[in-house]
């Protein structure tokens, strides 16, 4: 019998062959997506670049009276989105040229944010870093001392404990009514809800003077309490109540329906809900409103001109009477003109800032979520019992 050709053998039962891949054949063209660039794009972009500060030179310095840096980096961007534009004409597609004068505008836009973040905190340290040399400018008040007294002497003590505790009397007052607010607006909601987020819409916008003038008004003028540190806590919180409320309320409308449904399906009461699920679940926005809230109030000068008074020694009774803090140390010293006085107003404001940071970090740090939580369908399970209002009990293991 003949023998069968190879091409025609076929294998033995079990065993397997594999297919043999044609080397002749093209191979499929990876698709690449918007913003991923190869190498010789890369290279392009930084020639672009490259050739934009040259043209930049040549228009500034050569072709038009445009002298200083600001000119000179200004027709450098408007030189470089040009070349971009030409060069992606040339060779991508028009959706590539698109996206690349998109991103690189936008990122333009966050570079000119973060320069003039870091130029002001720059000059800031750089105008005030001689006073801050001295160990005395933290543990000392400004009692008996005048502005060209050397740096040996005097401090912002007074004033860093008068901000702690006017932005702490403000926290208190307005985190549970700010956030009770926006729990209103979005849990029980109806006509009345939207007269309260219409109004809470408008103060956010309200000037600070107007704030200080109000609580002058009603408690200093109308009801005779002194100038002091709670009038000007008072004044601080009517500044940061708009915004803790409208940024909390916008909060808990992300917070995903389904997790209330549940909540609600396993025998909880709304309040319940809103306690164990809705708020545990909306901690880190929360957190951002609070944030929010202090940077707008920590830095008021004009209300705390009109309701606490300045004062030059140390005060820790915000009732008692005049309560210095730092952005009205700030404003009060370097009115005077001295140049020793305007170093020490920038060394204040370099220690606002840092405090600032402080409660930024602590706010982060409080609200951050914990990575050993159990997870969802598990904290439902456990919490049915307390959201019916009775005692835990151990699940039995199916």
């Amino acid at each position: 019998m003949a023998q069968a050709a190879p091409e025609l053998q076929r294998p033995y039962a079990g065993e397997t062959v594999l297919p043999v891949r044609d080397e002749s054949a093209p191979r499929p063209v990876a698709r690449r997506g918007l913003g991923a660039a190869n190498p010789d794009e890369r290279l392009l972009q930084w020639g672009v670049w490259v050739a934009a500060l040259a043209l930049a030179w040549l228009v500034t310095q050569r072709l038009l009276p445009l002298a200083g840096l600001p000119w000179f980096l200004i027709v450098w961007f408007l030189c470089g989105l040009v070349m971009i534009g030409v060069t992606s004409v040339l060779t991508a597609r028009r959706v590539d040229l698109v996206d690349r004068l998109a991103r690189t505008v936008i990122t333009g836009a966050a570079g000119l944010v973060g320069l003039a973040l870091v130029s002001v905190v720059v000059y800031t340290v750089r105008r005030g870093w001689e006073p801050l040399l001295h160990g005395n400018f933290f543990t000392q008040d400004m009692s008996g001392i005048g502005p060209r007294d050397p740096f040996t002497r005097g401090g912002v003590a007074h004033a860093i404990v008068g901000s702690l505790i006017q932005i702490g009397i403000a926290i208190a007052v307005t985190v549970p009514l700010g956030i009770g607010t926006a729990v209103y607006m979005t849990e029980v909601g109806g006509r009345f809800a939207r007269v309260v987020r219409t109004i809470v819409e408008a103060m956010t916008a309200l000037p600070s003077i107007v704030a200080g003038l109000f609580i002058y008004t009603v408690l200093i003028v109308a009801l005779g309490v002194p100038k002091s540190g709670i009038a000007a806590a008072l004044a601080i919180a009517v500044m940061m109540l708009p915004i803790i409320a409208r940024a909390s309320d916008v909060v808990l409308r992300v917070v995903p329906g389904n997790l209330r449904e549940a909540s609600l399906a396993l025998g909880a009461s709304r309040w319940r809900t809103v306690w164990h699920v809705v708020l545990p679940t909306a901690r880190p926005g929360l957190a951002t409103a609070l944030i929010l809230g202090i940077a707008r109030g920590i830095g008021e000068t004009s209300p705390v001109l009109l309701t606490s008074g300045a004062a030059t020694f140390m005060v820790t009774d915000p009732t008692s009477g005049v309560m210095n803090s730092l952005p009205l140390y700030i404003f009060s010293t370097v009115r005077s003109g001295e140049p020793m006085a305007e170093s020490r107003a920038f060394a204040a404001a370099t220690v606002l800032l840092g405090l600032v940071l402080v409660l930024f970090v602590v706010a982060r740090l409080a609200a951050r979520p914990r990575s050993a939580k159990p997870k969802l369908r598990h904290r439902l399970r456990a919490a049915v019992p307390v959201l019916r209002g009775g005692v835990p009990t151990p699940w039995r293991k199916r």
